[in-house]
């Protein structure tokens, strides 16, 4: 499995993590199974949230971890918060400190790895955030910090007010979801492509030292599906499971390493919590693709090149 610099930091944790969204869909026991296998497969990186199946995920995984071979030390944690579901975000001082509570107290842990700005609160006042970040650095119950789903000048709005570092970005990206790809080979053209939506994260964060955790990687459009083993990608399915086969791997993997084959070294968020698709989707951390097959790959998923 590969590992990736979290930030411009001396901290290294697996290339591919596993997100646990999905997990209050598991018993004790499943869960148990998926978080060993995660591990086993070279996953040392848990990401959730406190809004995951309304807590629940963190619950279960809490419950599985102690019944799990793995110890809270050989594991890297990571939450988000801010959102209160259905109603509003919320990035005031209380409710970010309430919010890492009450995921430590659902997951048995003492402390978070890394703690996430969950969507930017329009009505954010940076100074909250940063005396949040401040009181739980200090009581040492997060020790990094970061963002998800944040665009450059949000992601600055925060750094320049709080005195810990940002170090990541959580941010949709695969396959069949590349604008913040797409924009950059389009530029100066009047194609849809060309379009800047995202402010030029993907290069902003690589100038920044951010590390890009790329969600649903195995996804099209906003939650509509999987695009392995769908019909309407017939072209990209073919050449994925051409690279499967010669690799020796799935075509989750195939789609997994070409996320990783980008050279700012995006660390992929999986969502299954099958073991069987863990451990298959583990495996893309060992695949190195060329880079003509990386241009193959977004080819055949319906892109050209200007």
């Amino acid at each position: 499995m590969k590992q990736r610099y979290i930030g411009e930091s001396n901290w290294q944790a697996s290339a591919i993590a596993l997100g646990i969204m999905r997990m209050n869909s598991l018993t004790v026991d499943q869960a148990a199974k998926a978080i060993d296998t995660a591990y086993d497969s070279g996953i040392n990186f848990i990401d959730s949230a406190d809004i995951y199946g309304g807590g629940d995920s963190e619950k279960i995984f809490g419950q599985a971890l102690k019944q799990s071979g793995v110890s809270r030390d050989q594991l890297y944690i990571q939450s988000k918060g801010g959102i209160i579901s259905g109603k509003r975000y919320d990035f005031t001082k209380q409710h970010l400190i309430d919010a890492v509570d009450g995921s430590l107290e659902r997951l048995g842990v003492d402390y978070l790895d890394s703690f996430l700005l969950h969507r930017p609160d329009p009505l954010m006042e940076p100074e909250e955030v940063a005396e949040a970040f401040d009181e739980l650095q200090k009581s040492g119950k997060v020790r990094h910090f970061g963002v998800s789903n944040f665009n450059p000048q949000q992601y600055l709005l925060v750094q320049e007010a709080v005195d810990q570092r940002l170090m990541i970005n959580q941010l949709q990206f695969s396959i069949m979801h590349t604008g913040m790809i797409d924009f950059g080979m389009h530029t100066n053209m009047t194609d849809t492509r060309s379009i800047n939506h995202d402010g030029g994260i993907l290069e902003f964060s690589r100038r920044m030292g951010v590390t890009i955790q790329a969600w649903s990687p195995f996804q099209y459009g906003m939650f509509a599906g999987t695009f392995i083993n769908n019909d309407k990608f017939p072209e990209l399915n073919k050449v994925l499971q051409e690279l499967a086969d010669k690799y020796g791997v799935s075509k989750n993997a195939i789609a997994a390493a070409w996320i990783l084959r980008h050279p700012a070294d995006i660390q992929v968020i999986i969502g299954t919590m099958n073991p069987e698709h863990i451990a298959d989707s583990a495996k893309g951390g060992d695949v190195d693709l060329t880079k003509q097959e990386w241009y193959d790959v977004y080819f055949a998923a319906g892109n050209d090149l200007p």
